[in-house]
């Protein structure tokens, strides 16, 4: 596998981006699972007016998953800044300034839009940045991922206790932590939280590193231009009612997010599942 991303990662990015529109057809057409996932999240999520418009956003999101995996080997395998000088956009730069001059540390919340995996590494390449991650099944995908994540000033955090600790030093030395708001937390660890709505199984993590620590917080996406052309990143401050839920509040500006780009979303992701162990949702909760 390690050669075949080295191989793949050759190609042009807007040739990847190509045969990824075409591996995503093929995923949909021959994952029965897959497919049904991503109708209907796309079909409660509400997004649309009629069928028709319905059908358009479902194929354009069939081909940005698509491009989504196509592209990882590129990402992570290109040197850095071959990857950074693909970001042909950034807007906000300025918030990442203004949060990192509070010296509090800063949270930036990255949900999975476009190609996410950008954001991160573009950090990296100007600041330290802790980023926290679960690892794979497969151990030589957990290579590959250590591989092409920690560079620069990157560092990984994996999603366990010695993980949050991690993520808590760095947040105390005034440095940049990473988070994927809309990852299903284990038991124990979220809250039921309307997202499109529907109630989804929400992280209370930011909340308790925000009461620890007092750091900033930024919601970040990355767009995937048109034709492989590269990305735009995307970066504003976000601030929370101290008197409301953090998770709603999170899943509300999740949602605004994702309807700028809402054929770049990964709508295949299972995220309303009950995690092990969880008291699935009471009948009505959160209406």
């Amino acid at each position: 596998m390690v050669v075949l991303f080295d191989l793949l990662a050759r190609l042009p990015l807007p040739v990847l981006h190509r045969l990824g529109a075409l591996f995503g057809w093929a995923t949909y057409l021959l994952s029965g699972r897959y497919a049904r996932r991503l109708r209907e999240n796309l079909q409660h999520a509400g997004l649309v007016s009629s069928e028709s418009e319905l059908r358009q956003l479902r194929h354009a999101n069939i081909r940005e998953a698509g491009k989504g995996v196509m592209e990882l080997p590129w990402v992570w395998r290109r040197p850095l800044e071959k990857v950074t000088a693909s970001v042909r956009q950034c807007h906000g730069w300025e918030h990442v300034e203004a949060a990192r001059a509070r010296g509090r540390g800063v949270i930036v919340l990255t949900p999975h839009i476009g190609c996410f995996e950008v954001i991160g590494l573009y950090i990296a390449a100007r600041l330290p940045m802790t980023c926290m991650y679960r690892p794979p099944r497969w151990e030589f995908l957990d290579t590959l991922m250590h591989q092409g994540r920690e560079r620069g000033q990157m560092k990984l955090a994996s999603t366990d206790l010695g993980g949050v600790r991690q993520l808590l030093k760095a947040l105390k030395r005034g440095e940049i932590i990473g988070v994927l708001p809309d990852q299903v937390p284990g038991n124990g660890e979220g809250e039921w939280a309307m997202f499109f709505g529907r109630p989804a199984y929400t992280m209370t993590l930011i909340g308790r590193m925000l009461e620890a620590s007092g750091a900033a917080v930024l919601m970040s996406y990355v767009e995937r231009l048109p034709g492989g052309e590269g990305y735009a990143l995307h970066f504003s401050p976000l601030s929370f009612d101290a008197g409301s839920s953090i998770p709603k509040q999170m899943n509300a500006a999740l949602e605004t997010v994702v309807r700028a780009r809402p054929e770049q979303y990964l709508w295949s992701y299972n995220r309303y599942k009950v995690p092990r162990g969880a008291l699935p949702p009471a009948l009505g909760e959160e209406q």
